[in-house]
Protein backbone atom coordinates (compact mmCIF):
# COMPACT_ATOMS: atom_id res chain seq x y z
CA UNK A 1 0.00 0.00 0.00
CA UNK A 2 1.46 3.06 -1.03
CA UNK A 3 2.57 6.02 1.57
CA UNK A 4 0.62 8.99 1.95
CA UNK A 5 1.94 12.12 0.75
CA UNK A 6 3.62 13.10 4.27
CA UNK A 7 4.86 9.75 4.72
CA UNK A 8 6.44 10.04 1.24
CA UNK A 9 8.01 13.33 2.22
CA UNK A 10 9.53 11.70 5.54
CA UNK A 11 10.58 8.90 4.24
CA UNK A 12 12.42 10.38 0.88
CA UNK A 13 16.29 10.08 1.48
CA UNK A 14 17.39 14.27 0.86
CA UNK A 15 20.31 16.11 0.88
CA UNK A 16 20.17 19.47 2.57
CA UNK A 17 22.29 22.22 0.54
CA UNK A 18 21.46 25.32 2.11
CA UNK A 19 21.63 25.51 5.89
CA UNK A 20 23.64 27.99 7.58
CA UNK A 21 25.26 25.99 10.96
CA UNK A 22 24.73 29.52 12.65
CA UNK A 23 21.15 29.61 12.39
CA UNK A 24 20.18 26.38 14.09
CA UNK A 25 21.22 27.67 17.45
CA UNK A 26 18.09 27.25 19.18
CA UNK A 27 16.97 29.98 22.03
CA UNK A 28 17.22 27.02 24.31
CA UNK A 29 20.95 26.42 23.47
CA UNK A 30 21.40 29.70 23.01
CA UNK A 31 20.71 30.30 26.62
CA UNK A 32 22.70 26.87 27.94
CA UNK A 33 26.07 28.06 26.21
CA UNK A 34 25.38 31.98 27.25
CA UNK A 35 25.23 30.44 30.48
CA UNK A 36 28.40 27.75 30.34
CA UNK A 37 30.50 31.03 28.98
CA UNK A 38 29.57 33.40 30.86
CA UNK A 39 27.50 35.73 28.30
CA UNK A 40 25.23 38.33 28.98
CA UNK A 41 21.91 38.15 26.58
CA UNK A 42 19.70 41.34 25.54
CA UNK A 43 16.54 39.19 26.66
CA UNK A 44 15.21 37.43 30.19
CA UNK A 45 14.03 34.23 28.54
CA UNK A 46 14.12 31.80 26.15
CA UNK A 47 10.20 32.91 25.44
CA UNK A 48 11.19 36.34 25.06
CA UNK A 49 13.66 35.83 23.02
CA UNK A 50 11.30 33.70 20.69
CA UNK A 51 8.93 36.45 20.39
CA UNK A 52 11.59 38.84 19.18
CA UNK A 53 11.38 36.72 16.06
CA UNK A 54 9.11 38.97 14.05
CA UNK A 55 11.15 39.63 10.86
CA UNK A 56 10.14 42.18 8.52
CA UNK A 57 13.33 41.65 6.36
CA UNK A 58 16.44 39.91 5.95
CA UNK A 59 18.21 42.68 7.44
CA UNK A 60 15.89 42.68 10.84
CA UNK A 61 16.86 38.79 11.23
CA UNK A 62 20.41 39.30 10.49
CA UNK A 63 20.04 41.50 13.28
CA UNK A 64 19.63 38.89 15.83
CA UNK A 65 21.26 36.15 14.23
CA UNK A 66 24.60 37.94 14.60
CA UNK A 67 23.73 38.77 18.40
CA UNK A 68 22.76 34.76 18.96
CA UNK A 69 25.68 33.82 17.33
CA UNK A 70 27.83 35.91 20.47
CA UNK A 71 27.19 32.64 22.59
CA UNK A 72 29.90 30.91 20.44
CA UNK A 73 33.39 30.76 22.03
CA UNK A 74 34.83 27.58 22.85
CA UNK A 75 35.46 24.91 19.55
CA UNK A 76 33.24 22.60 21.96
CA UNK A 77 30.34 25.05 21.56
CA UNK A 78 30.89 24.76 17.93
CA UNK A 79 30.64 21.45 17.85
CA UNK A 80 27.64 20.78 20.42
CA UNK A 81 25.67 23.55 18.02
CA UNK A 82 26.14 21.11 14.69
CA UNK A 83 25.51 18.06 16.46
CA UNK A 84 22.32 19.49 17.56
CA UNK A 85 21.35 20.22 13.87
CA UNK A 86 22.37 16.82 12.70
CA UNK A 87 20.16 14.92 14.83
CA UNK A 88 17.17 16.64 13.76
CA UNK A 89 18.62 16.27 10.14
CA UNK A 90 18.91 12.13 10.78
CA UNK A 91 15.14 12.32 12.11
CA UNK A 92 14.21 14.05 8.48
CA UNK A 93 16.22 11.07 6.24
CA UNK A 94 18.90 13.86 5.35
CA UNK A 95 21.64 11.87 4.18
CA UNK A 96 23.98 14.10 2.73
CA UNK A 97 24.36 17.94 4.58
CA UNK A 98 26.09 20.78 3.22
CA UNK A 99 26.73 23.22 6.17
CA UNK A 100 27.43 26.98 5.33
CA UNK A 101 29.35 28.94 8.19
CA UNK A 102 30.55 32.45 8.75
CA UNK A 103 33.91 32.72 10.55
CA UNK A 104 33.90 36.42 10.10
CA UNK A 105 30.67 36.76 12.31
CA UNK A 106 33.51 34.91 14.69
CA UNK A 107 36.59 36.13 14.18
CA UNK A 108 35.25 39.61 14.86
CA UNK A 109 34.78 38.50 18.07
CA UNK A 110 38.16 37.46 18.98
CA UNK A 111 36.77 33.86 18.27
CA UNK A 112 39.84 31.76 16.01
CA UNK A 113 39.75 30.59 12.50
CA UNK A 114 40.55 26.90 13.87
CA UNK A 115 38.05 27.00 17.27
CA UNK A 116 35.28 27.60 14.74
CA UNK A 117 36.45 24.93 11.74
CA UNK A 118 37.97 22.06 14.35
CA UNK A 119 34.61 22.56 15.96
CA UNK A 120 32.09 21.70 12.80
CA UNK A 121 34.65 19.47 11.16
CA UNK A 122 34.50 17.33 14.37
CA UNK A 123 30.87 17.06 14.20
CA UNK A 124 30.99 16.59 10.75
CA UNK A 125 33.03 13.17 11.41
CA UNK A 126 31.08 12.28 14.56
CA UNK A 127 27.49 12.92 12.11
CA UNK A 128 29.05 10.11 9.87
CA UNK A 129 29.54 8.01 12.68
CA UNK A 130 26.53 8.03 14.35
CA UNK A 131 24.21 8.51 11.86
CA UNK A 132 25.55 7.69 8.60
CA UNK A 133 25.33 11.36 7.31
CA UNK A 134 27.80 12.16 4.72
CA UNK A 135 28.76 15.99 5.50
CA UNK A 136 30.58 19.02 4.22
CA UNK A 137 31.30 22.58 4.64
CA UNK A 138 31.27 25.68 2.93
CA UNK A 139 32.95 29.00 4.16
CA UNK A 140 31.10 32.01 3.28
CA UNK A 141 31.70 35.24 3.29
CA UNK A 142 29.44 38.40 4.73
CA UNK A 143 28.55 40.43 1.21
CA UNK A 144 28.27 43.49 3.80
CA UNK A 145 31.51 43.38 4.74
CA UNK A 146 34.55 44.43 1.68
CA UNK A 147 35.82 42.26 0.37
CA UNK A 148 39.36 42.89 1.39
CA UNK A 149 38.29 41.46 4.30
CA UNK A 150 36.91 38.34 2.50
CA UNK A 151 40.15 37.64 0.93
CA UNK A 152 41.98 37.94 4.48
CA UNK A 153 39.06 35.52 5.76
CA UNK A 154 40.36 33.10 2.81
CA UNK A 155 43.86 33.05 3.97
CA UNK A 156 43.12 32.86 7.17
CA UNK A 157 41.41 29.52 6.38
CA UNK A 158 43.34 28.00 3.70
CA UNK A 159 45.26 25.76 6.98
CA UNK A 160 42.69 24.22 7.37
CA UNK A 161 41.52 24.05 3.55
CA UNK A 162 41.34 20.26 3.90
CA UNK A 163 37.90 20.60 6.36
CA UNK A 164 35.84 22.97 3.93
CA UNK A 165 34.78 22.10 0.21
CA UNK A 166 33.58 25.33 -1.26
CA UNK A 167 32.88 28.64 -0.87
CA UNK A 168 29.83 31.11 -0.51
CA UNK A 169 28.56 34.52 -0.06
CA UNK A 170 25.82 35.41 2.45
CA UNK A 171 24.19 38.29 4.92
CA UNK A 172 22.37 41.17 3.07
CA UNK A 173 22.20 40.96 -0.20
CA UNK A 174 20.63 44.18 -1.65
CA UNK A 175 23.09 46.81 -2.38
CA UNK A 176 25.96 44.21 -2.35
CA UNK A 177 25.86 42.86 -5.44
CA UNK A 178 27.93 39.49 -6.27
CA UNK A 179 30.50 41.76 -8.81
CA UNK A 180 32.12 43.22 -5.65
CA UNK A 181 33.50 39.77 -4.50
CA UNK A 182 34.85 38.39 -7.96
CA UNK A 183 38.76 38.53 -6.99
CA UNK A 184 38.42 36.50 -3.81
CA UNK A 185 35.83 33.76 -5.58
CA UNK A 186 38.38 33.89 -8.75
CA UNK A 187 40.91 32.65 -5.99
CA UNK A 188 38.70 30.15 -4.30
CA UNK A 189 38.12 28.34 -7.93
CA UNK A 190 41.98 28.62 -8.37
CA UNK A 191 42.37 26.85 -4.90
CA UNK A 192 39.84 24.24 -6.40
CA UNK A 193 36.70 25.31 -3.82
CA UNK A 194 33.17 24.41 -5.44
CA UNK A 195 31.75 27.64 -5.60
CA UNK A 196 28.13 29.05 -4.80
CA UNK A 197 26.41 32.39 -4.02
CA UNK A 198 23.24 33.74 -2.13
CA UNK A 199 21.48 35.65 -5.03
CA UNK A 200 17.92 36.84 -5.91
CA UNK A 201 16.64 36.27 -2.62
CA UNK A 202 15.89 39.76 -2.31
CA UNK A 203 17.79 40.87 -4.96
CA UNK A 204 16.71 41.12 -8.57
CA UNK A 205 17.59 38.72 -11.23
CA UNK A 206 20.59 40.98 -12.74
CA UNK A 207 22.14 39.15 -9.31
CA UNK A 208 21.79 35.81 -10.44
CA UNK A 209 23.23 36.59 -13.79
CA UNK A 210 26.33 37.96 -12.13
CA UNK A 211 26.55 34.91 -9.42
CA UNK A 212 26.68 32.57 -12.67
CA UNK A 213 28.46 35.14 -14.60
CA UNK A 214 31.48 36.78 -12.71
CA UNK A 215 31.73 34.53 -9.75
CA UNK A 216 30.96 30.89 -12.17
CA UNK A 217 28.71 30.38 -8.98
CA UNK A 218 27.48 26.17 -9.42
CA UNK A 219 24.88 26.81 -7.42
CA UNK A 220 22.52 29.85 -6.75
CA UNK A 221 20.98 29.86 -3.36
CA UNK A 222 17.66 31.08 -3.32
CA UNK A 223 16.95 32.24 -6.54
CA UNK A 224 13.37 32.75 -6.30
CA UNK A 225 13.74 35.99 -8.50
CA UNK A 226 14.50 34.35 -11.14
CA UNK A 227 10.89 33.99 -12.01
CA UNK A 228 10.85 37.44 -13.45
CA UNK A 229 13.32 37.33 -16.17
CA UNK A 230 12.14 34.44 -19.61
CA UNK A 231 15.78 34.28 -20.46
CA UNK A 232 17.23 33.76 -16.80
CA UNK A 233 15.01 30.89 -16.18
CA UNK A 234 15.61 29.40 -19.81
CA UNK A 235 19.12 29.64 -19.24
CA UNK A 236 18.87 28.09 -15.60
CA UNK A 237 17.04 25.23 -16.91
CA UNK A 238 18.66 24.26 -20.16
CA UNK A 239 22.34 24.62 -17.63
CA UNK A 240 20.37 22.58 -14.90
CA UNK A 241 21.91 24.98 -12.46
CA UNK A 242 20.71 24.34 -8.75
CA UNK A 243 18.49 26.75 -7.07
CA UNK A 244 18.82 25.62 -3.21
CA UNK A 245 15.07 27.09 -2.41
CA UNK A 246 14.07 28.11 1.50
CA UNK A 247 10.49 28.04 1.65
CA UNK A 248 9.73 28.81 5.31
CA UNK A 249 12.80 31.05 5.34
CA UNK A 250 11.25 32.98 2.48
CA UNK A 251 7.95 33.62 3.98
CA UNK A 252 9.43 34.27 7.59
CA UNK A 253 11.34 36.76 5.41
CA UNK A 254 8.32 38.54 3.57
CA UNK A 255 9.60 37.35 0.02
CA UNK A 256 6.81 36.31 -0.31
CA UNK A 257 3.59 36.97 1.34
CA UNK A 258 1.48 33.12 1.68
CA UNK A 259 3.37 29.80 1.69
CA UNK A 260 0.68 29.12 -1.09
CA UNK A 261 1.71 31.22 -3.15
CA UNK A 262 5.34 30.76 -3.06
CA UNK A 263 6.98 29.84 -7.21
CA UNK A 264 8.54 26.32 -6.20
CA UNK A 265 6.04 24.76 -8.19
CA UNK A 266 6.64 27.02 -11.20
CA UNK A 267 10.02 26.75 -10.98
CA UNK A 268 9.85 22.97 -11.25
CA UNK A 269 7.29 22.80 -13.83
CA UNK A 270 10.05 25.42 -15.91
CA UNK A 271 12.37 22.27 -15.92
CA UNK A 272 14.76 23.67 -13.26
CA UNK A 273 16.83 21.82 -11.18
CA UNK A 274 15.15 23.85 -7.49
CA UNK A 275 15.54 21.68 -4.43
CA UNK A 276 14.35 22.55 -0.32
CA UNK A 277 16.23 23.33 2.07
CA UNK A 278 15.55 25.24 5.64
CA UNK A 279 18.25 28.17 5.69
CA UNK A 280 18.00 29.28 9.39
CA UNK A 281 15.38 26.69 10.63
CA UNK A 282 16.25 27.67 14.55
CA UNK A 283 14.68 31.19 13.38
CA UNK A 284 12.01 30.58 10.31
CA UNK A 285 9.95 27.64 12.00
CA UNK A 286 11.29 24.52 10.39
CA UNK A 287 13.80 21.84 9.56
CA UNK A 288 13.82 20.45 6.17
CA UNK A 289 10.84 17.95 6.55
CA UNK A 290 8.73 20.48 8.05
CA UNK A 291 9.93 22.75 4.95
CA UNK A 292 8.30 19.74 3.19
CA UNK A 293 5.34 19.28 4.20
CA UNK A 294 4.34 22.60 4.98
CA UNK A 295 5.13 23.90 1.44
CA UNK A 296 3.38 20.81 -0.14
CA UNK A 297 0.45 20.99 1.90
CA UNK A 298 0.22 25.12 0.88
CA UNK A 299 1.11 24.63 -3.32
CA UNK A 300 -0.87 21.17 -3.78
CA UNK A 301 2.15 19.68 -5.17
CA UNK A 302 2.28 16.11 -5.90
CA UNK A 303 3.91 12.98 -5.30
CA UNK A 304 6.08 13.38 -8.69
CA UNK A 305 7.31 16.79 -7.51
CA UNK A 306 8.71 15.45 -4.19
CA UNK A 307 10.47 12.97 -5.95
CA UNK A 308 11.87 15.23 -8.57
CA UNK A 309 12.86 17.52 -5.35
CA UNK A 310 14.78 14.48 -3.76
CA UNK A 311 16.51 13.56 -6.58
CA UNK A 312 17.16 17.28 -7.40
CA UNK A 313 18.74 17.44 -4.42
CA UNK A 314 20.91 14.23 -4.56
CA UNK A 315 22.42 15.33 -8.01
CA UNK A 316 22.82 19.13 -6.81
CA UNK A 317 25.35 17.96 -4.05
CA UNK A 318 29.31 18.22 -4.25
CA UNK A 319 28.96 14.70 -2.62
CA UNK A 320 31.03 11.82 -4.62
CA UNK A 321 29.22 10.08 -7.53
CA UNK A 322 29.43 6.57 -6.05
CA UNK A 323 27.76 7.66 -2.84
CA UNK A 324 25.11 10.08 -5.21
CA UNK A 325 24.42 6.53 -7.28
CA UNK A 326 23.68 4.75 -3.82
CA UNK A 327 21.10 7.88 -2.69
CA UNK A 328 19.18 8.05 -5.54
CA UNK A 329 19.07 3.88 -6.06
CA UNK A 330 17.84 4.01 -2.32
CA UNK A 331 15.05 6.60 -4.13
CA UNK A 332 14.06 4.13 -6.70
CA UNK A 333 13.70 1.50 -4.24
CA UNK A 334 11.44 3.72 -1.85
CA UNK A 335 9.19 4.47 -4.99
CA UNK A 336 9.12 0.80 -6.69
CA UNK A 337 8.27 -1.15 -3.51
CA UNK A 338 5.30 0.74 -3.99
CA UNK A 339 5.90 3.56 -1.38
CA UNK A 340 5.24 6.56 -3.93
Amino acid sequence: MARDLPALLAALPKAELHVHIEGTLEPEMIFALARRNGVSLPYASVEELRKAYAFTDLQSFLDIYYAGASVLLKEQDFQDMAMAYFERAAADNVVRAEIFFDPQTHTARGVSMETVISGLHGACVQARQRWGISADLILCFLRHLSEEEALATLDAALPWRQHFIGVGLDSSEVGHPPVKFARVFERARALGLHVVAHAGEEGPPEYIWQALDILKAERIDHGVQAVNDPALMQRLAKERIPLTVCPLSNLKLCVFPDLREHNLPALLDAGLCATINSDDPAYFGGYINDNFVQTFAATGMTREHAVQLARNSIEASFAPDAEKDLWLRKIDRLIEEGSG
